[in-house]
């Protein structure tokens, strides 16, 4: 499925390979994985898809360092840089790769074939770029072979499909070719390496939303994809969602595949073991399915309407002790959880909520399949009990097991809390920045997910250029183009609602944590129940560093605290609030949280 920047320009979908790595079986999750020389054919390998048509905005090397940083921490491999013939194309592929050579990484270039257009004509022009790029450091190789994949090129376009051997023939470098062709579009796989699957997603047998009786699993794909390949290698899609709202772009308005795929792909991957796996997508935010952050540095395409205030960093949270499974070729993630987390997600709207002055179209097609739910999935290093009070339902508990555990509990309108106990004390709690309300936020029928997790971790937002067309076309007047959440916790004023004639239903407070006196090493902590709880995010970041003043603070945990870094410029209060903020914001700003509601780096004091 494409997606789209602009009428001739890039963002189809494609895919990502990886990289080269070795893990043994007996790795700590939290290694980071080293990746030198290249990769040993029939290694394991996680790639992630991303779309280098929004990145036009980026201008140096700095701008990819952080994206390459967080997916190899993660375990992925290399980035698959989709790209058209933009022409900020080759200025972006040279950044991209030396971004990669500089931090580790891999990368590879993923053509997108809605782009090289008449197709059967494209092979002069990609072989090109195969013989510029493969050379370089940062090229992912399998053996001697540098990886290049696609998106499409197998006929479904017009003018397709493309012609492999005058491609190999212009090809001056060993090339392992692993394009997203479909079995029932290319008779014979023989001039393939291998081949990607893009539909990651239960849809209906052609691409789009499921309906009644027309549903396709993802394991039926991989079937078919399998005993066609006949033994040559699989590229697998993992994707977490697919909910898109563009009725300017060849009216793409549908959702699919949604719920709690994303961990049941990742559980499937672990059983089937495929040889390659490429998560769709790091970045593309037109189509909801990024697992990377909204401070990624790119360009707006009309997303941001129901991308702010959207984070899908959790995802890519839960998704590490998989990935940390899948390499070592093991049938369960357990033994790479090492810390509890609760890793949560919704639609911020139940599917009744119906936006009938929509600018950009209806309720998507697909609406009616989805599930009123909030999914939860524990990673618990021994068992524990969960409860879940969703809005105004009343609360759902159970036993979660050690290990990786996915629970699901019927939606309600307001807060959503979450809390893990053990012997009756609670473990980890908190309260989603987000509510679900039961009105469309901005005027928008917004399919797409909120990801959280607990204990809470900041969040990134979309700049004003991610937020550039935010704007254009919305109907409620009092919908501004800036993030409402800006990465807190609740209690900060933090509802992304437009609708001041619809309040927001006030949360149940928490119960007041135990307090630990004259802590040394506190990694844990939150605001104080008599001060304002707009400090409860400043006060979780800064107590986790062994930073919690008693005047705002209390430290609930200690034991080994995280290290601060002191790379960010210092920030002070917002006009108007206490002395209680002066030393957090300081603390946090320097160490790159600076949350919107509470702090500034503007006009600050001279020290």
């Amino acid at each position: 499925m494409k997606s789209f920047f602009k009428p001739a320009s890039l963002l189809g979908a494609a895919l990502l390979l990886a990289s080269l790595i070795s893990p043994t079986l007996a790795a700590p999750f939290n290694e980071t994985w080293s990746i030198q020389g290249r990769a040993a054919p029939g290694e394991r390998l996680v790639f992630a898809h991303f779309m280098m048509g929004i990145v036009a905005p980026r201008n140096s090397r700095a701008d990819w360092d952080a994206d390459m940083m967080r997916a190899k921490q993660a375990g992925i491999d290399a980035f698959a840089l989709n790209i058209a013939q933009d022409d900020y194309t080759r200025r972006q592929l040279d950044l991209a790769y030396e971004s990669a050579a500089a931090n580790g990484m891999k990368v590879f270039i993923s053509f997108d074939f809605n782009y090289f257009q008449p197709v059967r004509e494209a092979a002069g022009k990609v072989a090109a770029l195969v013989n510029d790029y493969g050379v370089k450091a940062a090229q992912l190789k399998i053996g001697d072979k540098a990886v290049v994949s696609s998106f499409l090129g197998d006929g479904t376009n017009a003018n397709g499909p493309l012609n492999i051997g005058a491609l190999k023939a212009e090809v001056r470098i060993p090339m392992f070719f692993a394009p997203n062709f479909a079995p029932w579009n290319t008779q014979n796989p023989g001039q393939l390496d291998a081949a990607f699957n893009w539909q990651g997603w239960v849809h209906d047998g052609y691409g789009k939303s499921p309906r009644p009786g027309q549903v396709k699993t993802i394991e039926t794909g991989d079937s078919e994809y399998r005993s066609w390949l006949g033994g040559k290698p699989y590229m697998a899609p993992v994707s977490p969602w697919f909910f898109t709202h563009y009725m300017k772009y060849e009216n793409k308005n549908w959702v699919m595949g949604t719920g709690m795929s994303w961990f049941e792909r990742w559980s499937e991957i672990l059983r089937s073991s495929p040889e390659y796996l490429e998560i769709v997508s790091w970045n593309d935010y037109g189509e909801s399915h990024y697992i990377g952050p909204l401070s990624s540095k790119h360009a707006d395409d009309g997303h941001s309407k129901y991308v702010n205030d959207m984070p899908h960093d959790g995802w890519l949270e839960m998704a590490k002790p998989f990935i940390a499974a899948y390499k070592a070729r093991q049938s369960s993630p357990n033994a790479y959880i090492n810390k509890d987390q609760i890793i949560y997600w919704y639609r911020p709207t139940p599917k009744s909520v119906n936006c009938q002055n929509d600018p950009l179209g209806g309720r998507p097609d697909g609406w009616d399949m989805m599930e009123d739910s909030v999914f939860v999935v524990s990673l618990l290093t021994q068992p524990g009990s969960i409860t879940v009070t969703s809005g105004g339902n009343s609360a759902v508990t159970w036993n979660a097991p050690a290990g990786a555990y996915s629970q699901k509990v019927p939606m309600g309108v307001g807060a959503q809390m979450f809390d893990l106990s053990r012997n009756g004390k609670s473990v980890i709690s908190g309260t989603s920045p987000k509510d679900i309300v039961n009105f469309c936020p901005c005027g928008v029928n917004n399919f797409n997910a909120f990801v959280g997790q607990i204990p809470f971790e900041p969040f990134g937002t979309l700049d004003s250029t991610g937020l550039g067309e935010f704007s254009a076309g919305l109907t409620t007047g009092n919908c501004k183009p800036q993030p409402t959440l800006g990465g807190r916790t609740p209690g900060s004023g933090g509802s992304n609602s437009d609708n001041p004639s619809t309040p927001t239903p006030t949360p149940t407070p928490d119960p007041a944590p135990s307090p630990i006196p004259n802590p040394t090493n506190c990694n844990g902590g939150t605001n104080r129940k008599d001060v304002s709880g707009n400090l409860s995010g400043l006060c979780e970041f800064a107590c986790k560093r062994n930073y919690c003043p008693s005047d705002a603070c209390v430290c609930t945990s200690t034991g080994t605290p995280l290290l601060p870094v002191w790379n960010s410029p210092d920030g002070c209060p917002l006009p108007g609030l206490g002395s209680e903020y002066n030393g957090l914001c300081s603390y946090a700003c320097s160490n790159g949280y600076c949350p919107p509601a509470a702090c500034t780096r503007n006009s600050c004091p001279a020290k």
